[in-house]
């Protein structure tokens, strides 16, 4: 691939956006570790708003405008991962009833990369995220957001999300358990394809 094509396939506009929400974790993280004003907290949940929207319109734009790279696949996903694992661990700090959401959100991502992995280096793949794992992703972002924005929320409805966001991540966990070693498994053959 010559250079021209290279920097074709790399600065695309979903790639800048998943760029975009990689250098947001950062600014996010000075924000709302810092922060003891319901401004700074508003700060930190609208930097984490512009990330899920970031998130929503970077998959669509790179289908619809043909812009979809070996980069992007790579770059999109790990955006996600790396914003609900910081945000898990900082919301945990803050709210000890979320380590357990910590807990299982670390052993499905350890499992999704192990399995992933393996068969890679088998030659298979799943084709992409299962809808259990992007229902899971949208509803951890907006209880973290909502988290982010009433620091001063209610004990029960802190348990409430807490149990909410641990339902989610084990049905996620159970799917992705189930798409790797049920009997009708979509992972597929690289070979093939």
């Amino acid at each position: 691939m010559d250079m021209k094509n290279w920097k074709k396939e790399v600065f695309t506009i979903p790639n800048l956006m998943s760029l975009g929400r990689l250098v947001m974790i950062p600014i996010y993280l000075s924000i709302y570790l810092r922060a003891d004003s319901a401004m700074q907290y508003y700060a930190a949940g609208g930097i984490l708003a512009l990330s899920c929207l970031t998130d929503a319109f970077d998959g669509k734009i790179a289908r619809k405008y043909n812009m979809i790279s070996t980069l992007g696949k790579i770059l999109d996903p790990l955006a996600d991962k790396l914003t609900q694992f910081t945000l898990t661990i900082c919301l945990s700090l803050r709210y000890p009833i979320l380590l357990p959401v910590l807990v299982l959100f670390v052993i499905k991502e350890l499992f999704q990369i192990i399995l992933g992995a393996v068969n890679l280096f088998r030659g298979r793949m799943l084709p992409g995220a299962l809808m259990a794992g992007k229902v899971c992703t949208t509803v951890l972002f907006v209880s973290f957001i909502a988290l982010v924005l009433f620091p001063n929320m209610d004990p029960s409805w802190i348990n409430g999300i807490a149990l909410l966001d641990a339902l989610f991540l084990a049905f996620s966990f159970g799917s992705y358990i189930h798409a790797y070693f049920g009997k009708n498994s979509p992972v597929e053959d690289l070979k093939k394809n």
